[in-house]
C-alpha cells in the first residue's frame, strides 16, 4: 500500500512538472498538495535517478531577501524506460521518460535472422536513437521486451518455448541485462500489443480479445481488466487454433491453423495460386485500392475464417471489443470488415444490449513496443499479478513497480 500511494504521489509530481515546465518546490507543493516533507523525499527521488533535473532559481522572479529557491523540471532527454518489439523482420523501439511519454522511437527492418543478429540490430538501432534525439540511458529503470510467441516465459511456471531456432529467444534478456544493467521482463509481443490497446481505449479496460495478423497470427485476452496469461502462458495463442481442419500444414504441426490462413505469407501465397500478382504487402495494398476481385475474394475467405474463430474466443469469454492488429487489418481493411460480419453471424444466437465493437488496431505497427512499456510502467489493474521484471547485473536500479 504504501508503495502505490508513493507512486501515485509521484505521478502527480511528474504531471506538474509536465504542464507547468520549470517549478520550485513551493510552487510544487501548492500545485500537487503534498508536506513538504513527502514533496521533498519525491523530488530527491527523481533528481536521483535523472528523471529531473535543477534548470535554474527563481532568483529572477522572487521578490524579498532569502535564497533563491532551486527550479526543477524534467530531463527531456532521460530515457527512464526501454520498450523493445523483435517481429518477424523488424524490430521496433521506444524510449519514455519518467512521466511515461513517449520520447523517442525508431524501426530496423531485418531479413529472417538468428537471434544474435537480431539483437545487435536492436542494440545499434537503440544507440542511433540516442545520438539523434540526445537521449542518455544513466537512470534508466528497466527494460521490456517482446518475442514473436509462443512464448510462454513470462507465465508463472511456464518455460520459454518456441517451434524453431528462428522463434527462440535465446539470450535476448540476458543480452538487454548486461548492456544495460536494469530489470528485464520478456514476454509474447503480441500479447504485450493486447496490453497497449487496452490500457489505451479511452473507456478504461476492460474485455477485450486482440488478435495480430502479421508473418504469423497471435492474439492477447484482457478480462475483467487484466491481462490473462493462462497457466503456462498460451493465453490468446489464437493463431494455432484450428481454422480448417483439412488445410495445409502448420509450423506447429497441426493443419490448418488460423495463420495458415490469415498471415501475410498465407495471404500472399493463397493470391498468387489465383493468378494475382502479388508478391509483397506493398502489391497487396495496390490490388486492394484498384478493386482486385481475386485478391477480395482471397481476404474475404481468410476474414470468415478470421471470423469463426473469434466468434469462437467471443462465445467463450463475451468480449465488450475486439481488436484486429498487424498489416494486414492496415492496408486491407476488408478483412475486418469480413471478419465482423462473420462474428456477428456466429453470435447472433446470444441476446445482448451491450453492443460488440470489432475494429482495426489504432497503434499499429507500435503496439508491441507500447505494450512491452506498459508492462513495466504497471500502472494499472491490467497487471495485477504479471511477474515482475528479474534484476539482472550488480547495478540494477529501482524498479518501476515500486
Amino acid at each position: 500500500m504504501h508503495a502505490l500511494v508513493r507512486r501515485t504521489h509521484e505521478e502527480r509530481v511528474l504531471a506538474a512538472l509536465r504542464a507547468g515546465g520549470a517549478l520550485s518546490r513551493s510552487e510544487l507543493a501548492t500545485r500537487v498538495g503534498l508536506s513538504r516533507t513527502t514533496l521533498s523525499e519525491i523530488t530527491a527521488s527523481l533528481l536521483r535517478r535523472g528523471a529531473a533535473v535543477v534548470v535554474d532559481t527563481d532568483a529572477a522572479t522572487r521578490s524579498g531577501s532569502g535564497r533563491p529557491a532551486e527550479r526543477i523540471a524534467l530531463d527531456p532527454g532521460a530515457g527512464q524506460f526501454l520498450g523493445v518489439d523483435f517481429g518477424h523482420r523488424r524490430v521496433h523501439v521506444a524510449v519514455a521518460d519518467a512521466s511515461h511519454e513517449i520520447i523517442a522511437s525508431g524501426v530496423q527492418p531485418y531479413d529472417d535472422e538468428p537471434w544474435p543478429a537480431r539483437v545487435e540490430l536492436a542494440l545499434g538501432l537503440v544507440d542511433r536513437l540516442v545520438a539523434d534525439h540526445g537521449l542518455h540511458f544513466g537512470a534508466l529503470q528497466a527494460v521490456g521486451i517482446g518475442v514473436p510467441g509462443p512464448f510462454t516465459g513470462g507465465a508463472p511456471g511456464g518455460t520459454p518455448v518456441a517451434w524453431n531456432r528462428h522463434a527462440t529467444p535465446d539470450g535476448v534478456q540476458a543480452a538487454f541485462a548486461e548492456r544495460f544493467g536494469t530489470p528485464v521482463v520478456v514476454d509474447n509481443n503480441t500479447r504485450l500489443a493486447a496490453l497497449a490497446e487496452a490500457v489505451s481505449h479511452p473507456g478504461g479496460p476492460g474485455d477485450l480479445v486482440y488478435v495480430r495478423l502479421s508473418d504469423g497470427v497471435g492474439g492477447g485476452l484482457v478480462v475483467s481488466g487484466r491481462l490473462v496469461l493462462g497457466a503456462r502462458g498460451y493465453s490468446g495463442e489464437l493463431g494455432h487454433v484450428t481454422a480448417d481442419p483439412t488445410g495445409v500444414a502448420c509450423r506447429c504441426g497441426k493443419r490448418g491453423c488460423l495463420e495458415t490462413v490469415a498471415s501475410v505469407p498465407a495471404i500472399l501465397a493463397a493470391c498468387r495460386r489465383r493468378g494475382a500478382a502479388v508478391d509483397d504487402l506493398d502489391g497487396l495494398a495496390a490490388a486492394v485500392e484498384k478493386g482486385d476481385p481475386v485478391v477480395d475474394a482471397v481476404l474475404r475467405e481468410a476474414g470468415t475464417a478470421l471470423g469463426r474463430v473469434l466468434g469462437a474466443a467471443a462465445m467463450v469469454l463475451d468480449p465488450v471489443e475486439v481488436v484486429v492488429g498487424g498489416e494486414v487489418a492496415h492496408v486491407a481493411p476488408v478483412i475486418v470488415e469480413q471478419a465482423a460480419a462473420t462474428l456477428r453471424y456466429e453470435l447472433y444466437s446470444v441476446p445482448t444490449d451491450v453492443p460488440r465493437v470489432v475494429r482495426a488496431s489504432q497503434l499499429g505497427d507500435r503496439g508491441g513496443a507500447l505494450g512491452a512499456l506498459a508492462a513495466l510502467f504497471h500502472r494499472s489493474p491490467l497487471l495485477a499479478g504479471y511477474p515482475e521484471p528479474e534484476a539482472a547485473g550488480p547495478h540494477h536500479l529501482r524498479r518501476s513497480a515500486q
